[in-house]
């Protein structure tokens, strides 16, 4: 094959310069709104609804998972993808994807304890990295506020600000490293945007270069 242009059937082989050339396989990423009260696995045995409920309600046939996960009670952006090397740099502690949430707290917030967490808190396996920290909203007994980390610690959000006695009313993810929750309505899924998925080959890009010797 010489010619610019030339079509190649299904399952023909391919030679340049006497190397066989594969077709770069496409990859399959979904961005999902989990509801609370939905498991991040793909199949749960005690019967709870999983996010593969929705996936295959949604029409998805490619084979995704979730990449990291999101507590039962916490809603939220979820990625799910085939794409196995995104989803270990997503998830690496390494490359600290940062994560936003915006959290509904029991009481008033008060500067005290905004201070504490953007300091780090310390947790039971030590000490929380410092995370970022903006007040929504703030009424008589509830506070309304966005925190962005970049660890996963098992329910290190609800943890964090359990250390400064506001415990979590409600917890949902708003963002996570490039891909955002957006109107996305909860149990909706979406196939990511060009962009996002741009912006994800970047994040997986920067990744190796940060570990190339």
């Amino acid at each position: 094959m010489r010619e610019l242009g030339t079509s190649v059937d299904d399952g023909a082989r391919v030679e340049v310069d006497g190397r066989v050339v594969r077709p770069a396989e496409t990859r399959t990423y979904v961005v999902m709104h989990k509801p609370a009260g939905v498991m991040t696995t793909m199949r749960d045995p005690e019967g709870r609804r999983t996010v593969s409920d929705l996936v295959r309600a949604a029409g998805v046939t490619a084979r995704v998972v979730p990449v990291g996960r999101l507590d039962y009670d916490t809603s939220g952006v979820l990625l799910l993808t085939d794409d196995g090397e995104a989803a270990n740099v997503l998830t690496h502690p390494r490359f600290g994807v940062e994560k936003t949430y915006r959290a509904t707290l029991r009481g008033r917030l008060e500067p005290t304890a905004v201070e504490k967490i953007l300091r780090g808190v310390r947790l039971e396996e030590g000490r929380a990295a410092p995370a970022l920290v903006r007040v929504v909203a703030v009424r008589r007994d509830v506070s309304l506020v966005d925190i962005t980390i970049h660890e996963g610690r098992n329910r290190q959000v609800r943890r964090m600000f359990e250390v400064v006695e506001h415990p979590v009313i409600a917890l949902t993810r708003l963002r996570f490293g490039p891909i955002s929750l957006g109107e996305l309505a909860p149990g909706a899924v979406r196939p990511a945007t060009p962009r996002e998925v741009a912006a994800l080959h970047r994040v997986v890009s920067d990744s190796r270069e940060a570990v190339a010797p």
